[in-house]
């Protein structure tokens, strides 16, 4: 493998990988959600954000390698949210998604604190090329938060009180309502959380970076595609740790060491989130593009280009 294959030259602003393919995505936010970046300090940050800042300027210090600009830009990119330029509060960030996220989700008696989190994560990954007022972000906290929780444990109680149902029926029912219930719960909360956006319109961008205008529909595509991905996240959560545990139930070690088995459940569910949060967001790119021919008129009239570009959020 060539070099330039292995470390390709440095360019301010441009993701490191291709987006145009899923496999580019994919290891793109891999650097994105890196649990190591929660440990950057602040001195650590201000120095990677000096050294992209002197490279715009084009002022590099002797010695600094391409490697280095593009850790400093990861870095960046993990901790600092794109359009407002400020930190992102760490258990909110994707990085902190995982860490933060995996006592929650391996619980099933926290439906409020996991759609809490949700909301959180989901507000501050948002498109904020336009300012909430904190009214609305109550507003949205607690109508995603309600009704994420009334879904999913409404549909809970009502498979609980089917005692028409044999128990066999029942079961499979129980087992296979989970899904439905947390995947409505987490498209409520995202189109909850962002819903300013549908009224106010995000920033879309020509081939320049310069902003073109706003745009509700742009607005409607970037909640449609995060919301998908927060449909994708949970399934392998639902799938894969009861399939391993009921392997690792069998081994002769833990039946005789039962309190094990709740620790090692939440290691599989760590493990398992792990692998599924860069595939679910790796669906879209953060930076997704449509054409101009299907936005409003006036964005038509105020561009060139053919296509143009928004923040998705994550």
């Amino acid at each position: 493998m060539a070099e330039s294959e292995v470390c390709p030259s440095f360019q301010l602003g441009r993701p490191r990988y291709d987006q145009g393919s899923f496999r580019g995505r994919l290891r793109h936010f891999i650097d994105i959600i890196d649990p190591s970046t929660l440990f950057v300090s602040e001195k650590q940050l201000q120095a990677n954000l000096k050294l992209l800042n002197d490279f715009k300027n084009g002022i590099v210090p002797p010695g600094v390698s391409d490697d280095q600009l593009w850790e400093a830009q990861k870095i960046k990119q993990a901790i600092i949210h794109p359009d407002t330029g400020e930190k992102i509060f760490m258990p909110f960030r994707m990085s902190g998604y995982v860490p933060f996220g995996t006592p929650i989700v391996s619980s099933n008696q926290t439906h409020w604190l996991n759609q809490s989190h949700n909301a959180c994560v989901n507000y501050a990954n948002r498109n904020a090329t336009k300012p909430t007022p904190i009214s609305k972000f109550l507003q949205g906290y607690v109508g995603a938060v309600t009704s994420a929780v009334s879904i999913a444990v409404g549909l809970n109680v009502l498979i609980e009180k089917a005692h028409r149902l044999n128990p066999a029926t029942r079961m499979i029912i129980q087992r296979l309502v989970p899904f439905p219930a947390v995947a409505s719960a987490n498209i409520c909360n995202v189109g909850l959380m962002r819903h300013s956006e549908l009224s106010e319109g995000i920033d879309v961008l020509d081939n320049n970076g310069n902003v073109v205008g706003s745009s509700r529909i742009a607005a409607r595509h970037a909640i449609m595609e995060t919301a998908f991905t927060r449909v994708v996240l949970p399934m392998p959560i639902f799938v894969l740790p009861p399939i391993i545990m009921s392997y690792l139930e069998r081994l002769r070690f833990l039946q005789k060491n039962r309190r094990l088995l709740l620790p090692i459940h939440s290691v599989v569910c760590l493990v398992t989130f792990g692998l599924s949060l860069p595939v679910a967001i790796s669906l879209f790119p953060q930076m997704s593009q449509i054409e101009v021919s299907r936005l409003e008129p006036e964005i038509a009239m105020a561009t060139d280009c053919k296509v143009v570009t928004y923040n998705k959020g994550l």
